[in-house]
């Protein structure tokens, strides 16, 4: 059945410059602050937000949800997320319906101060993270790490290609995109002798995206993959910060820990699942078949372009642009976000509005689409060359990242996520 709110010919009464990540076929939720004052819930169009508190306050979002206006008063999305995907597909729907060109539904209410100037706002975390778990679902990354640090063995582990690689991180160091991100301290261990504790020298990011998940059928407990995108909510952008030598020393015999708790950086927009929907396509081809639980006849990708550029201190300094450094798309990814959340759940762990779950480092084929510094500069020995003429094995204090993703289409309209950045601090 097609979708009005995605339907390409829609426009907006609010002007939406061309090329822009946020047309009213998108209508991404967040949430901002201005000055001093409380979060509130937002969604994006052109290059103002919608303050959704306004809308509720006027009575505009009453038949969305039972409890609408203390919903869209909060000043978080755990509470749309646990009214379940009706609620969702509702408040879309409305929001929709009135930014479309021609409805005067915000005039008449008195609620046109509900439309703020983006530049006018602060975005701030959208979502308070119940848990975070974060995978390792990349074939060209999982065999980019494999080579790199077990050169003379098979680069994937035997369960690889049977099982959603995943890892639990640490809820409490999500933070805002722009948040500094401070380098963090560790054991390090040398080629012999024993390990010192200072500052990483392998500072690393990852080009991910998460998806949060909200409450709905099926009840608690395992969630089938033919039905887990009922409880996936939207997506946003993750750069999950590594430190690679803390990481290298420590992950034996029980996986990451330090090495990735400093820092979780998450993009400012969740993007819903039904914004997403005409770019949703079939994945690579999974050999062996997913064991039962896993395995699905629909079609679980999503045709995702993404980038990222490095700028060092210096280059910002002169003003010279940021370095793109890689570019990629999230379509090949071997393991779907549905089969991500399924297998989190097949042990009948719990699954709660709120929780992020991590696609893991998103990485092609070819050497300018790796994910990370450590596939890009073969973890050292091909350095990156930047316009200041300095070079990069890692990342060095004062350098900004900034990740952005989108998709585009012939005859659709693009769907973009804006950008989560974070700029290296020197250690404390």
């Amino acid at each position: 059945m097609s979708d009005p709110t995605t339907d390409p010919a829609l426009r907006s009464w609010v002007p939406v410059p061309s090329g822009s990540d946020f047309p009213i076929q998108n209508l991404p939720f967040g949430a901002f602050r201005r000055g001093a004052d409380a979060p509130r819930l937002a969604v994006a169009i052109g290059d103002a937000v919608l303050d959704l508190r306004a809308l509720a306050e006027a009575g505009l979002l009453d038949d969305v949800a039972t409890e609408a206006r203390a919903i869209f008063s909060a000043p978080l999305l755990n509470p749309l997320l646990a009214a379940g995907r009706p609620a969702w597909r509702a408040a879309r729907e409305r929001i929709s319906q009135v930014l479309r060109a021609g409805d005067r539904t915000l005039h008449d209410a008195g609620a046109n101060a509900a439309l703020i100037d983006r530049a006018d706002v602060t975005l701030d975390l959208p979502v308070a993270v119940g848990d975070y778990v974060d995978f390792y679902s990349s074939l060209e990354h999982a065999t980019n790490l494999g080579k790199i640090l077990r050169p003379d063995s098979e680069p994937l582990l035997p369960n690889w290609r049977y099982l959603p690689i995943g890892y639990h991180g640490r809820t409490g160091t999500v933070v805002s995109s722009g948040t500094p991100v401070t380098r963090p301290r560790g054991q390090l261990k040398a080629a012999a002798g024993a390990p010192e504790f200072g500052p990483s020298r392998a500072l690393d990011f990852e080009l991910e995206l998460g998806f949060v998940t909200g409450n709905g059928p099926p009840p608690p407990g395992v969630v089938p993959v033919a039905r887990a995108r009922e409880r996936i909510f939207g997506v946003a952008l993750l750069n999950d910060w590594s430190a690679r030598d803390i990481q290298a020393w420590e992950y034996q015999p029980l996986g990451p820990f330090l090495g990735k708790s400093f820092a979780t950086s998450l993009g400012p927009w969740i993007v819903t699942l039904d914004a997403l929907e005409p770019f949703r396509v079939a994945g690579p081809p999974q050999e062996p078949p997913p064991l039962p639980h896993l395995a699905t006849a629909e079609a679980e990708g999503y045709d995702i372009s993404l980038d990222v550029t490095l700028a060092s201190e210096i280059e910002r300094a002169r003003g010279l642009v940021a370095q793109t450094i890689s570019q990629t798309n999230f379509r090949a990814m071997y393991w779907s976000m549905a089969q991500q959340l399924a297998h989190a759940s097949s042990n009948g762990a719990s699954i709660r509005a709120g929780d992020l779950f991590g696609s893991g480092t998103i990485s092609g084929s070819a050497p300018d689409t790796y994910g990370s510094m450590i596939e890009l500069t073969w973890r050292g020995a091909r350095p990156l060359s930047l316009a200041d003429g300095t070079a990069r094995a890692f990342l060095e204090d004062r350098d900004e990242i900034v990740m952005r993703a989108w998709c585009e289409g012939e005859g659709r309209a693009r769907i973009g996520f804006g950008e989560v950045r974070g700029c290296i601090e020197p250690a404390r």
